[in-house]
């Protein structure tokens, strides 16, 4: 079994995008409450990626989040919370982002995922982490019933692809330009698939 210490992915930074102006929830998504401790969107997906094995992990927020950066600082081990000034450019520019804190630590690959997606569970993190290990493909994503879910893992070897790509676009544009290369990982787990937008999907999902 695939080691989960914090060391065991240390050449792989997770990030959380957060920076989404949460317009049809009506609060932010990092903050709602999950699970029956204390939890928050966001600290269940940092303590889901820490059991998964990851030792770096950042957020990326908008402007005005410190109600989230707050939350961000209980957070033990820490995470890093990086700020997106302008979420309105797209969701390229939060992943831009959270790509250049990959770059300074000089890491093999990326593991993203959006904070509206907070059900997925620390095995199938691990799944996407061996495969990604294994092959070294440039795109790792879950994959369960022919669809696509979160978190994906962007190698190096597309950094500078994703770099370039239109922000109209946004990573999509990558993935199609690596669809023969990509390696889906059929997942049991649902979690992957459940993007949380608004208060009906909330009382469904979570049921508070």
């Amino acid at each position: 079994m695939t080691p989960t210490s914090a060391t065991a992915f240390s050449n792989i930074v997770g990030a959380i995008l957060a920076a989404g102006a949460s317009s049809r929830m009506g609060t932010p998504k990092a903050l709602l409450p999950i699970g029956p401790a204390d939890d928050c969107f966001l600290t269940r997906l940092s303590g889901v990626f820490r059991d998964a094995g990851l030792g770096s992990i950042v957020a990326v927020v908008g402007p005005g989040a410190e109600a989230v950066r707050r939350r961000a600082d209980e957070i033990v081990p820490p995470i890093r919370v990086l700020e997106n000034p302008d979420p309105s450019r797209g969701q390229l520019s939060s992943l831009l982002i959270a790509l250049d804190a990959a770059e300074a630590e000089e890491a093999g690959g990326l593991l993203v995922t959006l904070v509206d997606v907070p059900l997925v569970e620390p095995n199938t993190i691990r799944q996407l982490l061996d495969t990604w290990r294994r092959t070294r493909a440039p795109i790792v994503r879950p994959e369960r019933h022919g669809r696509h879910g979160h978190p994906v893992i962007f190698d190096k070897a597309v950094f500078g692809d994703l770099h370039r790509a239109d922000p109209a676009l946004g990573a999509r544009s990558v993935v199609r330009a690596h669809a023969a290369a990509i390696v889906d990982v059929p997942v049991e787990d649902e979690g992957p698939f459940v993007d949380i937008d608004t208060p009906e999907d909330y009382r469904r999902w979570v049921g508070r």
